[in-house]
C-alpha cells in the first residue's frame, strides 16, 4: 500500500500530535516505507525513535525494534500507548523481565495482528521459541536502535549485536532501518557492512546542539563545585556520570547528606533497586542521579537541564551521546566535565590484560577524549570535527572556550615544523611520539628508533609536550594534518599541508590551556549560551498544571512528560483551551493523547479562567508574572509562616513526610531561614530537643545525618533528628 506525503502527516498530527516533521524526518520515513534499508546518524533529541514509530503505525504487519536496555523498551511502549488512546496491544516488549503470562500476552497480541511495534532485547531476538512466534507473523521492518553497539569502535560494543543479521535471515527478510546518535564514519561503515545494508541511504543530521553548554573545568575539588552548582540550579534534573560503582555511591551519599535529592545507579544494584532508582528520577521525586554509563541510554526524559562528568569519559562517542541526554526539549542544558590527566594514567592501567588489538583501540579513543579535553578551540568545533562535520562560525557562545577564550598565536612556524617532521621520517607515527621528538622528551620507543638523534628532536623544546600535541590536533582540524584510525591513529600530512608548507600563511593557534592540579577554577564564570526555554504563559496557570501532572502521574504510574511534555503545558498555559477539540491543536498533544489525559487538564483551566475572568482573545495578549521559585518550595515556605501542620503541607501537595523534609532541608540549605519551633514543641520532647540541639553545637563536625544518628544511638528517631538538625541550621549554622 503506497502512503503519500498527506498521510504522514495526517498520521503525525493524528498520533504525535506534530503539524511538521522535524529535519530529515519525513524524507527518513518515506523512504523506509516504500520498503528500502536506512542509516539514520541524527544526535540525541533530534527525534529518531519517531523515524520508526510512526512508519510502524501506518504499515501492514509487526516492526521489530531491536534496542539494548530494558529500561528504554518500557520507557518507549508506555509513550506510544499514550499516543494511542484505547490499545495498549498497539505496542509490547519481549525481554527477560516478563513472566509467562506475559510472555502469552505478547504472542495473543502479535498473533492477532493488534501489536504495530515489538521491542526485542538482542539476547531475547537468539532465543528459539521467540524465532518460531516471529516467523508466524507479517513483519514490516527491522529497527536496530542503538546501531553503535554492533562496532568494536562504538562506544558501547556488544557482541550479540554482531549476531542480528543472521537472525533476521532466519526470521524472514525486511526492511532494516539502523538508527545511532554518535557514530565517527568508521563505525558507520562497520555497522552498514554488519548488518548487510550497504545500499542502506544515509540520512546524517548535523551534530550541533545549539542549546548546549559546554565546559570542561580542572578537577580539583570537584565534590565541592558539584554541590556549589546544583544549589545555584535548585529543582533542576541533573546526571552525574561516574566510571565506578564505589564512586557512584559515594558521592550519592554526600549529595543527600547536603540536602540534594539524589540516588545512585549502576549494575552491581539489584535490577528492582535500579528499576525504583530510575523511575523515581523519571518521575521527578529526586533531582539527580548518580551513575556509571550504564544509565540513561535512550531514557526519553526531556527536561534534563544538566549532565556533569565527574571522571572524564573514555571516548568522544560516550560523552557526546552522555551529554546529549541534557535539553532534549530544546530547553537549557549545561555539560560540565571534570578533567585530570591522573584520571587518564587509571584508565590507561585498566586496559592493561587485554587483547592487543583492544588496547589500542582504547587507547586511541582516548586520546581523542584527552585531546578535546586540554584543547583551546571551541568545544563545539571539536565535536563536530570528531564526527566529520564542519563548524564553520568563529565562537559559538555556548563553551567555556568561547565565552572565556585563551590567547592566540601566529603558528605558521610550529605547523610547519610538524609537518617537517612528519615528511622527514619514512614510517608514520602517533601524535604523542611526534610531541616528544618537538619537546626533546625521550624515551624507550624513541630510542629503539633512534629518534632522539634526528636534527629535529628537541627543536621545540621551548613549549611542552602538551603544547605540542595540541598543536597537532589542530592541524588536524584545520585539515592540514589527518589522524588514520584505522592504522591506530599515525599522523599523515595532507595535501593541503603540503601546501601549506610550501607556501605558509597565517594561522592563529590557541595556546596551551593549563591545567594544575589543586588550581581553583572560577565557578563564577557565567554558563551561559544555553536557552533558558519556557516562559511567556501564565505562570500561575502553569505551576497548577504541573502539579496536576504530577498528581496524575504518580496516580498512573507514568513519567510526568507520558502525559503532556512541557512545551504542551506551556502552550495550555497560553492558549486557555477548555474543551478537548482545542487541546488537541496544543504542541504534542493530539487526538489520541487528549481523550486519553485531557478532561482533567481542559476541566482546571475551565475553573481557572472563570475564577480570575480571564478573556480568551484571538489576539491573546501574553501574561507574565516574572521569574519565582517552585510552587511547591513556596507553598512549605507561606505554610510553615502560617503555622499550619507539617502533615497538612505534605498532604496538601501529595508529598510523603520524608520527601516533604527533604524539600525543607534544600530550602534551609539555600539560605532561608524558617521557624519550625511550633511544630517540634508539639511532636518532640523538650529533653531530646535538647540532647539533639547540643551534640550538633557541641559535638558534631559536619551536619551529616548518617554521623548524627551513629553518634546518638538507636534511642533517637531519624524523624526527630532531622526536625532539630533544621532547627539547629536555621539558629545558628545558617
Amino acid at each position: 500500500m503506497a502512503i503519500d506525503s498527506k498521510t504522514l502527516h495526517s498520521k503525525l498530527k493524528e498520533f504525535f500530535g506534530f503539524d511538521s516533521f522535524k529535519g530529515d524526518q519525513e524524507k527518513i520515513i518515506a523512504h523506509l516505507v516504500s520498503g528500502n534499508n536506512a542509516f539514520v546518524l541524527m544526535p540525541t533529541g533530534g527525534g529518531k525513535s519517531l523515524c520508526y514509530q510512526l512508519p510502524a503505525l501506518v504499515m501492514e504487519g509487526t516492526a521489530i525494534v531491536i534496542s539494548p536496555l530494558i529500561a528504554l523498551m518500557k520507557n518507549q511502549v508506555d509513550a506510544i500507548r499514550g499516543f494511542v488512546s484505547g490499545n495498549d496491544g498497539i505496542a509490547h516488549f519481549l525481554n527477560s523481565s516478563l513472566s509467562k503470562a506475559q510472555i502469552n500476552e505478547v504472542r495473543e497480541d502479535l498473533l492477532s495482528g493488534v501489536t504495530k511495534l515489538l521491542y526485542v532485547a538482542p539476547e531475547s531476538l537468539t532465543k528459539p521459541e521467540n524465532i518460531e512466534i516471529l516467523k508466524e507473523i507479517e513483519i514490516s521492518f527491522y529497527a536496530v536502535d542503538e546501531a553503535h553497539c554492533i562496532s568494536e569502535w562504538g562506544h558501547d560494543f556488544r557482541p550479540e549485536y554482531r549476531r542480528i543479521r543472521n537472525i533476521i535471515e532466519e526470521i524472514g527478510e525486511a526492511p532494516v532501518i539502523a538508527l545511532t546518535a554518535t557514530a565517527t564514519p568508521k563505525v558507520q561503515s562497520d555497522i552498514q557492512k554488519n548488518l548487510g545494508i550497504q545500499d542502506a541511504k544515509v540520512f546524517k543530521s548535523s551534530f550541533n546542539r545549539p542549546n548546549l553548554y559546554y565546559e570542561v573545568r580542572d578537577k580539583s575539588d570537584p565534590k565541592r563545585d558539584i554541590i556549589r552548582f546544583i544549589k545555584q540550579n535548585p529543582g533542576k534534573s541533573g546526571i552525574i556520570y561516574c566510571l565506578s560503582r564505589k564512586k557512584v555511591e559515594e558521592l550519592a551519599e554526600l549529595l543527600n547528606i547536603n540536602g540534594i535529592k539524589a540516588l545512585p545507579y549502576h549494575a552491581g544494584l539489584d535490577a528492582r533497586t535500579r528499576a525504583e532508582n530510575q523511575d523515581r528520577f523519571l518521575m521527578e521525586e529526586i533531582d539527580v542521579i548518580v551513575a556509571t554509563i550504564a544509565f540513561g541510554m535512550g531514557i526519553d526524559k526531556p527536561d534534563v537541564r544538566f549532565v556533569i562528568h565527574y571522571d572524564i569519559p573514555k571516548s568522544m562517542e560516550g560523552y557526546y551521546q552522555e551529554t546529549g541526554r541534557a535539553g532534549r526539549d530544546g530547553g537549557e542544558g549545561k555539560c560540565i566535565a571534570f578533567y585530570s590527566y591522573k584520571d587518564i594514567v587509571k584508565l590507561e592501567k585498566f586496559m592493561q590484560g587485554k587483547p592487543v588489538a583492544e588496547q589500542e583501540i582504547g587507547k586511541q579513543l582516548l586520546l581523542e577524549t584527552v585531546a578535546y579535553a586540554e584543547s583551546n578551540q571551541c568545544r563545539r568545533k571539536l565535536l563536530m570535527n570528531y564526527f566529520g562535520e564542519d563548524y564553520t562560525q568563529d565562537n559559538c557562545g555556548a563553551c567555556d572556550n568561547c565565552l572565556h577564550p585563551r590567547k592566540q598565536f601566529d603558528g605558521q612556524e610550529e605547523m610547519c615544523l610538524i609537518i617537517e617532521l612528519i615528511e622527514s621520517m619514512p614510517e608514520h607515527f602517533k601524535a604523542e611520539h611526534l610531541a616528544n621528538i618537538l619537546a626533546g622528551e625521550s624515551n624507550a620507543l624513541i630510542k629503539s628508533y633512534e629518534h632522539d638523534r634526528l636534527e629535529f628532536f628537541g627543536a621545540g623544546k621551548d613549549h611542552t609536550f602538551r603544547f605540542w600535541c595540541d598543536v597537532i590536533h589542530q592541524g588536524i582540524v584545520r585539515h592540514l594534518l589527518e589522524k588514520d584510525i584505522e592504522a591506530y591513529g599515525l599522523i599523515y600530512v595532507t595535501d593541503q599541508g603540503r601546501e601549506f608548507d610550501a607556501h605558509p600563511y597565517q594561522i592563529m593557534l590557541t595556546e596551551e590551556r593549563h591545567f594544575v592540579e589543586g588550581e581553583d577554577d572560577d565557578d563564577d564564570a557565567p554558563a551561559a549560551g544555553a536557552r533558558t526555554g519556557g516562559g511567556g504563559g501564565d505562570q500561575v496557570l502553569l505551576a497548577m498544571l504541573k502539579d496536576l501532572r504530577a498528581d496524575l502521574s504518580k496516580k498512573l504510574h507514568l513519567q510526568p512528560w507520558i502525559l503532556f511534555g512541557d512545551p504542551a503545558l506551556e502552550d495550555m498555559s497560553i492558549t486557555y483551551p477548555v474543551t478537548l477539540e482545542e487541546l488537541k491543536n496544543c504542541q504534542g498533544v493530539g487526538e489520541g493523547k487528549a481523550r486519553k489525559y485531557g478532561r482533567e487538564f481542559v476541566s482546571l483551566i475551565d475553573r481557572y479562567v472563570k475564577e480570575n475572568d480571564i478573556e480568551r482573545p484571538d489576539d491573546f495578549v501574553v501574561k507574565s508574572i516574572g521569574n519565582s521559585s517552585s510552587a511547591n518550595k513556596l507553598f512549605i515556605i507561606q505554610g510553615i509562616d502560617r503555622k499550619l501542620s507539617l502533615e497538612d503541607i505534605a498532604g496538601a501537595k501529595s508529598l510523603e513526610m520524608d520527601e516533604l523534609l527533604s524539600e525543607i532541608e534544600t530550602i534551609v540549605a539555600s539560605g532561608t531561614k524558617l521557624d519550625l519551633d511550633y511544630y517540634i514543641s508539639q511532636t518532640v520532647d523538650d529533653d531530646v530537643v535538647d540532647e539533639i540541639y547540643d551534640y550538633f553545637r557541641e559535638e558534631a563536625e559536619s551536619d551529616s545525618l548518617e554521623e548524627a544518628m551513629a553518634e546518638l544511638g538507636q534511642d533517637y528517631d531519624e524523624f526527630e533528628v532531622r526536625l532539630v538538625r533544621l532547627k539547629f541550621l536555621c539558629e545558628v549554622a545558617n
